[in-house]
């Protein structure tokens, strides 16, 4: 019996244990040890539902802490200004909870809509044939959401000086994660609102195409013309990160930035009706 018990996702533990085998030295041993032999088989199985099972206890325990610095710091803002006064805020509750509540049943009726009346649409035809360790798919594709770093890991096609073509691509992919862990340090504008930064908008609506685009380029077979799309996608994706944020955090001229909240949604909100600030932050809940 082969994990996970049909073709593609067979094909896919495949794939992605072999990435480690690129690693000099100790990349095939990495790769048996997560294989638990020299193939997929049951112990692959075993190691995989394992992780599967872990990572939503993980995941739960990052959600509590997401909850407690909400509740501690309270929410960023558009305008990207700090809290000035309490005529910048609102309470937390009921409004950011009401926001909050509305999102989860907007997700939660797209969300049933699919696993009741389309749950094969997402799914691919491969998924419903008994895995066979002699006979590979043709076409291994991700699920859509790794889309975009699979194909910056098939962009690279060629060798980097004593780096050859397959370890170059597993640096690229994984690079290309940790470049959003580093976004705090790379941007070097004082300005946190792309609302006030005109140049910063523009590259960051290209960036939002250009991450589309591999997500498409990565469901494509990595032959003719989408190999080189995807190269100059993934320079882009890099430059993006390496170059564009960096420099242009110290080069641009950013608008005039409002004193306060207030006044920044006083402006925008110039002529309407009362209520509260459409843009103000929920502030953090306080005891007593």
């Amino acid at each position: 019996m082969c994990c996970p018990g049909d073709r593609c996702r067979s094909g896919g533990a495949t794939v992605i244990t072999g990435f480690f085998s690129a690693i000099p030295l100790v990349g095939e041993w990495i790769q048996q040890l997560l294989l638990g032999g020299f193939a997929v088989d049951n112990p692959t199985l075993n190691r995989f539902f394992s992780l599967h099972y872990l990572l939503p206890f993980m995941i739960a325990g990052v959600v509590v802490l997401h909850i407690w610095a909400l509740h501690v710091v309270g929410q960023s803002n558009p305008t990207g200004i700090e809290v000035k006064s309490k005529t910048d805020t609102v309470a937390f509750t009921p409004y950011a909870t009401i926001k909050d509540a509305f999102g989860m049943l907007v997700f939660l009726f797209i969300f049933a809509y699919f696993v009741f009346y389309l749950p094969n649409f997402l799914g691919h035809p491969d998924n419903y044939v008994v895995a066979d360790p002699l006979k590979t798919p043709a076409h291994i594709v991700p699920e859509w959401y790794f889309l975009p770093f699979y194909a910056i890991l098939r962009a690279i096609t060629f060798n980097i000086g004593p780096i050859n073509s397959k370890l170059g691509g597993v640096l690229a992919m994984f690079g290309s994660i940790a470049m959003l862990f580093l976004v705090p340090w790379l941007d070097t504008s004082k300005v946190r609102s792309a609302v006030y930064r005109p140049w910063y908008k523009l590259f960051f609506w290209l960036f939002v195409i250009d991450a589309v685009l591999l997500g498409w380029l990565g469901s494509q077979p990595a032959e003719g013309s989408y190999v080189f799309m995807a190269q100059m996608a993934t320079l882009f994706y890099f430059a993006f990160f390496l170059v564009v944020l960096p420099v242009l955090g110290l080069i641009e001229t950013p608008r005039r930035l409002p004193n306060s909240i207030t006044e920044a949604v006083l402006e925008k909100n110039k002529g309407g009706g009362g209520g509260h600030p459409a843009r103000a932050t929920a502030a953090p809940e306080t005891k007593g």
